[in-house]
């Protein structure tokens, strides 16, 4: 029996804690009959919340798919540099698309996605066959459906997962029998897979409420809007790239011209013939149009307050912006600000327990490619550590750490009262609660620009949302330059004075210019969240762009853009915080000497191009993503491997039934 638990995990108990209450209660369906369970609405809703609670194991939500398998990108990277990258039983190798079968957590996070898919099938089976759902009274009805579109939904969204991170997998959705018959299967191909899901959501759409604090059915559950935009991002991923397990007739094969696209010669990366991926692009612009146009979301004008609310583990109750958060539980679970965010380096007076940030790092590239004025900046990447330093906690900047700045939305800082005093007394990991954001209102916006880019051009106005690509993108890109004059907590924004700048000017100017806009907003909006990675998968820019990161650093080292040294102020007498906006990253402002300063520290620019013994250039900079670009010793035999290999355990326990592909070994 152990075996099979290693393909498709069977669960009966309650797996984790959430952050809102109704998921807290998840009491086991084995103290109850199956008639009492699916004859109930209070029982069925246990069996959902238990879905809910399985996001937040570290297998899952919590850590690895919030963190870990989302990188490496082109401007997000695991702290694996030199030798650590090429180390394939760790995060550090495996990130850098140095992978390997036998790397256990492989397989920990296949057992507990098919889990959830396999407490999924049962309540989608059992809600369908309840009497409640075929002839109960319209309250009791209603409340199943919702119950079924939730866990369709919830399903869809794991399976989309897995095969982001796969590719070809096992699909199953009907309950596993005694005799285990239908446990062991093969692969079904991803197209298969992700038109089926589209078709459950189409399903689940019609059962499920849009958000509504009023009725407490929050954006911490899946909703009407999430379903619509988790179906139009299918449709997107299937109409985009993909590496294949052998080449599928009438698919688009992508050539090698100058690394721009690429393609293996065994394992090429395709994708569907014109016709098709028009029908799929039209579909996904049919759904972010019905989520655009209902209302229910939209963007929180100020960038700053979304994080702030993110970090106080505060839902944001009148943009919703946030589609959907996966609810975590202050004290139980949640990495987000603890594997990654602001570092607290050591334990501090201020603030407590130390966390241990280093997981996930950004670039010194991102940093200087924001123009001047993107609040975005300064929220999202951090060159500060918090330390205690004589009685004192003090922020201190990192200096020269091109590939080692921290990611600062999630921050200490600006957690709220109740994480501060437990994580004052803390003498151990503290789980921060921190919920993932798996769909952003941002998100929607820049997909349906993309969409309606490639159909339709820039200008074009779609009839549902009454909105353009590039009015689309303008709405990402304005707020990021909306002035706060108050505070984070409460701002007090000041009108947009960008609609005119010459970014979205450039951007107007014809479809190849739209495209290559997204692609830069995209990166600037969401790095460090997870999406980037995927999005550049599906364009086929991964290699592409993470070898334009790698040049565009030596051409900034190259050309002085760096600066050997940068100078900043404090905000208080005792120079312990840090005025961000005094760095001088460009250089000393007109007018202003280094004795205008009260800090200095040896930044990006002081590495050297030129002498073969440069750390930053010549050992770690080869060595991130080595895996895929063939740099730092490493023998590429498989172009554009970005799928992770199925687990050793996985396979021995399938009955020969699975086997990996893309050159990794069983």
């Amino acid at each position: 029996m152990k075996k099979i638990f290693s393909i498709f995990a069977i669960t009966t108990g309650a797996l984790m804690f959430a952050s809102c209450s109704d998921f807290l209660d998840q009491t086991s369906e084995s103290e109850h009959t199956d008639g009492d369970v699916w004859e109930s609405t209070y029982y069925t809703s246990l069996r959902v919340n238990k879905l809910y609670g399985a996001l937040g194991q570290d297998r899952t939500y919590s850590q690895d798919l919030a963190i870990v398998w989302n990188m490496n990108s082109d401007c997000e990277l695991v702290d694996g540099l030199g030798n650590n990258a090429t180390v394939t039983s760790s995060e550090r190798g495996a990130m850098n698309f140095n992978m390997d079968p036998g790397w256990t957590k492989i397989n920990d996070l296949w057992t507990a996605m098919y889990g959830i898919v396999e407490d999924a099938n049962v309540n989608i089976k059992n809600i369908r066959e309840s009497s409640l759902f075929t002839s109960g009274s319209k309250t009791n009805k209603e409340l199943m459906q919702r119950y079924l579109g939730e866990s369709l939904t919830l399903r869809a969204m794991i399976y989309f997962d897995l095969v982001r991170i796969f590719g070809d997998i096992p699909f199953k959705t009907e309950v596993s029998n005694s005799d285990l018959g239908n446990v062991y299967l093969g692969k079904t191909d991803r197209d298969e897979i992700m038109d089926k899901l589209m078709t459950d959501l189409e399903e689940a759409i019609t059962y499920l409420p849009w958000a509504d604090d009023a009725t407490n059915f929050t954006t911490e559950h899946v909703t009407k809007g999430y379903a619509h935009g988790l179906l139009a991002q299918i449709a997107l991923t299937k109409a985009g790239w993909a590496i294949r397990e052998a080449a599928k007739p009438g698919y688009e094969t992508a050539s090698n011209a100058n690394d721009k696209t690429i393609s293996d010669g065994t394992y090429p990366t395709q994708r569907p013939d014109a016709a098709t991926r028009n029908a799929l692009l039209q579909k996904a612009i049919d759904h972010f149009a019905k989520l655009i146009s209902s209302g229910k979301h939209n963007l929180n004008p100020s960038f700053g307050n979304e994080w702030y609310l993110i970090n106080q583990l505060t839902l944001d109750q009148t943009y919703r912006e946030n589609i959907f958060e996966m609810p975590m539980g202050e004290n139980y679970t949640g990495e987000l600000g603890y594997t990654v965010g602001v570092r607290l380096n050591g334990k501090t007076t201020e603030y407590g327990y130390s966390n241990s940030t280093g997981k996930m790092k950004v670039t010194a590239p991102l940093l200087y490619s924001y123009e001047a004025g993107d609040t975005r900046r300064d929220i999202t990447i951090s060159p500060l550590e918090i330390k205690e330093d004589d009685g004192k906690t003090v922020e201190t900047m990192l200096g020269n750490a091109p590939f080692g700045l921290y990611v600062g939305k999630w921050d200490p800082r600006k957690m709220n009262a109740g994480w501060l005093a437990n994580n004052l007394v803390a003498e151990a990991k503290h789980f921060t609660g921190i919920n993932p954001v798996k769909m952003r209102f941002a998100n929607v916006l820049l997909w349906f620009a993309e969409a309606m880019n490639e159909l339709y051009g820039p200008t074009a106005v779609n009839a549902t949302c009454g909105l353009s690509a590039y009015d689309a993108l303008a709405k990402v890109h304005n707020r990021a330059f909306t002035v706060n004059t108050g505070t984070d907590e409460k701002p007090a924004l000041v009108n947009n004075p960008q609609d005119a700048n010459t970014f979205l000017t450039t951007a107007k100017s014809g479809q190849d210019a739209m495209f290559e806009a997204i692609v830069k907003e995209n990166m600037w909006e969401f790095a460090g969240e997870g999406f980037r990675k995927y999005d550049l998968i599906r364009w086929n820019l991964l290699y592409a762009k993470i070898k334009e990161f790698k040049q565009q650093y030596i051409n900034d080292l190259t050309n002085g853009v760096y600066q050997a040294d940068i100078y900043f102020n404090y905000k208080n007498d005792a120079k312990t915080k840090i005025d961000m906006s005094t760095i001088t990253w460009n250089g000393l402002p007109t007018g202003k000497t280094a004795a205008d300063y009260a800090g200095t520290v040896k930044s990006f620019g002081s590495s050297k191009t030129d002498t073969g013994k440069d750390t930053q250039v010549d050992t770690n900079l080869p060595s991130i993503s080595s895996g895929l670009t063939g740099e730092y010793g490493v023998t590429v035999n498989v172009k554009n491997r970005y799928l992770m290999p199925i687990g050793s355990t996985t396979i021995s326990a399938s009955n020969g039934k699975l086997h990996n592909s893309y050159g990794y070994s069983d």
